[in-house]
């Protein structure tokens, strides 16, 4: 990887440019430390607003940032563009696609990933949100199959092209189902007057439990469910998806729905790399002690959703895989690393604070739960935007996510509503 060895200082590499791994490289002391900082893509991708991408609300470029100019290329710092396919923990080695790179510390912070629950047909027909090319992938396809339904005068298939079933109903489905429902009452009338949008689109949210949002408030999720049914979303609970095959969505108690645009936001689940054990490894997350440290290996440690952080008893199930439990254990090892680790000092264990939870359901409309009190509606709205707009890397993104809010806010106009890369699906390998 050409990357130089150093005698008088440590190596540390950091797998994965997410939430946690990228709070630690920025954190970790350039002086004590070589690191080096591995990710399958040269940007940082804030995922809470990929939906916005999805519908057409926000360019890619205004949620992603460049990883090379958020941590510029200073003194014993390295940027690597690879996929790691294996670690060896013996060697204290990774194997990737560019070549094989040697550690002395080891920090995976490779996020999470689509959970399908073992159902092929679900991987291989539905669309997953998890990435930034996930997501175009759901706007092209969205726009190519409303102008498939110009082209058709098969009533069935028509509407099967206009119907939209979101399967999860955590704040990702709920969002995207609010999005949806006001492209439908405001933008796609207009932009394709041909179609019967009103009575011929059905957006389907699909919830396996008896309620949306399961991890907020029951009065936020109430106040969702309301806002959604207002809006024309037609929510079913206690809803199990069992099959899909790109026509049909096969339900339990022998229901069916068709549709061509199944979207998957039913759960996640840790990127494992190849290297790890059974035994180190719970719910697709490796094991780690209170200090974010390998039960097994004490140079390999785990933030971020890939991490399950064992005896906590306020997260006996391990942490949510959210953004704010990275950033806070990205922060959390990097003082660790910084000033405890080679002095063999101990440190206090990791403790998340939950700073709250939040969900926008549409224009004027969001649910917001903190530690001592809760809000929804327009104040709830505001507050929703004013976080993920900080949030946002760049001070460019900030303007420019900024711009579009405001013009769509007044205008409900979505001005990226462009097929710029068709969507093919590849050939299903049998």
């Amino acid at each position: 990887m050409n990357i130089p060895i150093l005698k008088n200082i440590k190596r540390v590499v950091i797998i994965g440019a997410g939430f946690a791994g990228l709070q630690m490289a920025k954190k970790l002391k350039r002086k004590k430390f070589q690191i080096i900082l591995i990710d399958k893509n040269n940007y940082h991708t804030f995922q809470p607003l990929l939906y916005q991408v999805a519908t057409a609300g926000l360019e890619p470029d205004s949620i992603a940032h460049s990883i090379r100019k958020i941590i510029k290329n200073t003194k014993n710092f390295f940027f690597r563009l690879a996929k790691v396919h294996y670690i060896n923990t013996k060697k204290q080695k990774i194997y990737t696609n560019v070549g094989e790179l040697f550690y002395d510390y080891l920090i995976i912070a490779t996020g999470s990933i689509t959970n399908y629950f073992g159902n092929k047909n679900i991987e291989y027909y539905s669309f997953p949100m998890k990435s930034i090319p996930e997501a175009l992938n759901l706007r092209s396809l969205i726009l190519q199959n409303f102008e498939s339904s110009l082209l058709t005068n098969n009533l069935k298939k028509k509407e099967r092209l206009m119907n939209f079933v979101i399967v999860g109903g955590g704040p990702t489905g709920v969002e995207l189902a609010g999005a949806l429902a006001e492209m439908k009452k405001y933008i796609l009338p207009y932009d394709y007057p041909d179609l019967d949008i009103q009575k011929k689109m059905n957006i389907y949210l699909l919830q396996a439990s008896h309620r949306l949002l399961d991890g907020m408030s029951e009065t936020s999720a109430k106040h969702a469910f309301k806002n959604l049914k207002d809006l024309g979303v037609i929510i079913w609970l206690d809803c199990l998806v069992k099959d899909y095959n790109g026509k049909i969505v096969s339900i339990d108690k022998n229901k069916i729905i068709e549709s061509a645009n199944m979207i998957w936001t039913a759960g996640v689940k840790g990127a494992i790399i190849k290297g790890f054990f059974k035994e180190d490894v719970k719910k697709h997350r490796i094991l780690v002690n209170e200090n974010l440290k390998s039960l097994k290996y004490n140079n390999i440690f785990a933030i971020g959703d890939i991490a399950y952080v064992i005896n906590n008893k306020y997260y006996p199930h391990g942490h949510p895989m959210t953004a704010q439990p990275a950033i806070q254990q990205g922060n959390y090892l990097a003082n660790y690393f910084n000033y405890f680790l080679e002095k063999n000092k101990k440190i206090k264990p990791f403790q998340y604070k939950n700073l709250g939870t939040m969900a926008t359901i549409g224009r004027n409309k969001a649910v917001c739960d903190f530690t001592y009190f809760k809000l929804k509606g327009f104040l709830a709205w505001i507050i929703w935007m004013f976080i993920h707009l900080i949030s946002l890397v760049g001070f460019r993104n900030r303007v420019i996510a900024l711009m579009n809010w405001v013009i769509q806010y007044f205008h409900y106009h979505k001005s990226v509503r462009l097929i710029i890369r068709p969507f093919y699906r590849k050939k299903k390998i049998i």
